[in-house]
């Protein structure tokens, strides 16, 4: 039997954390470790998208994974992603995470070849079985890595008792419909639609924003449970025009984040790496418009 509780709420996606040569900083990570369990998430997810894996080493990952555990374990639900692009790698950063003791480990597809079901269903359970005693939870995301999760492929992977859940990135909320009926729990990816997850059965979300506004995505979780489905879709709809601000600079997402938590008095985690675009002067306005919405929406709603 899954237990699930620990995998409601809002866990936020773990953003790289670097010093100013460009390398892990392992203060840092400690830092926004402290900084977003202070803020009331229920969990972490870390080495994500959000916290540029593919561009580190299974050595750098490896640090910034110790270094949370070593400020979240028993405080907060850890979920390690541990996927590379090769089985042994991962197979040994899943032998690593439960090593730690994270609460589960996850995975992408193998990205670039276009690989059979069979092949893919594989390549999970070979890390699965580096991590024997770890939930296992499938990362569907096919706008990025180029294959989609299958109701078949998800039914296969359901035999391996390890397997709990799926993190859906994917943008139809009816995915979420699918990945329940067969018997799996079900994360809510796409930030812009939270409530829409959680309104088709996702246990909670995990989010490539939820760092820069925690407060928001909590409270607007507890307004959908409470019934006030309203009160919540105005906080949806605003996160949203957030989001878009975000994304309309010149630097990835993620640099804008970085500075907006650097900004509003969170950690100073770094820029983002190569090839990511970093921030230019012409973004340092929208970073203060952000910050000035994330400031006036939890003001107003929190």
């Amino acid at each position: 039997m899954v237990e699930t509780k620990k995998y409601e709420g809002i866990i936020p996606a773990f953003y790289a954390c670097y010093d100013k040569q460009g390398n892990i900083s392992p203060a840092a990570v400690r830092e926004l470790t402290r900084y977003l369990i202070g803020k009331g998430v229920t969990g972490l997810y870390v080495g994500g998208s959000s916290g540029e894996c593919i561009y580190q080493s299974k050595e750098e990952r490896k640090v910034v994974l110790e270094n949370v555990m070593d400020e979240a374990r028993g405080k907060v639900t850890v979920i390690a992603h541990i996927a590379c692009n090769n089985t042994a790698d991962s197979q040994e950063l899943a032998a690593h995470a439960e090593s730690l003791g994270v609460d589960a480990i996850a995975s992408i597809p193998p990205i670039y070849f276009h690989l059979p079901s069979y092949a893919i269903a594989k390549y999970w359970n070979d890390m699965s079985a580096a991590a024997p005693n770890t939930d296992f939870i499938i990362y569907n995301i096919p706008q990025l890595a180029g294959v989609s999760l299958t109701v078949p492929l998800l039914r296969e992977m359901l035999k391996n008792p390890r397997v709990i859940g799926v993190k859906n990135s994917s943008m139809p909320t009816q995915d979420i419909q699918m990945w329940r009926d067969e018997g799996a729990i079900v994360f809510n990816g796409p930030d812009e639609q939270l409530i829409c997850g959680l309104t088709m059965g996702a246990v909670g979300g995990i989010g490539g924003t939820y760092g820069a506004m925690p407060e928001l995505y909590i409270k607007m979780r507890q307004e959908l449970l409470s019934g006030n489905l309203e009160k919540a879709r105005e906080m949806q709809n605003e996160a949203c025009r957030i989001i878009y601000k975000m994304c309309s600079a010149h630097g990835n997402m993620y640099a804008v984040i970085k500075e907006i938590l650097r900004v509003n008095g969170g950690p100073d985690i770094g820029s983002v790496r190569a090839p990511l675009a970093e921030l230019i002067d012409s973004d340092l306005p929208i970073v203060r418009e952000c910050v000035d919405m994330i400031n006036a929406a939890i003001a107003k709603y929190c």
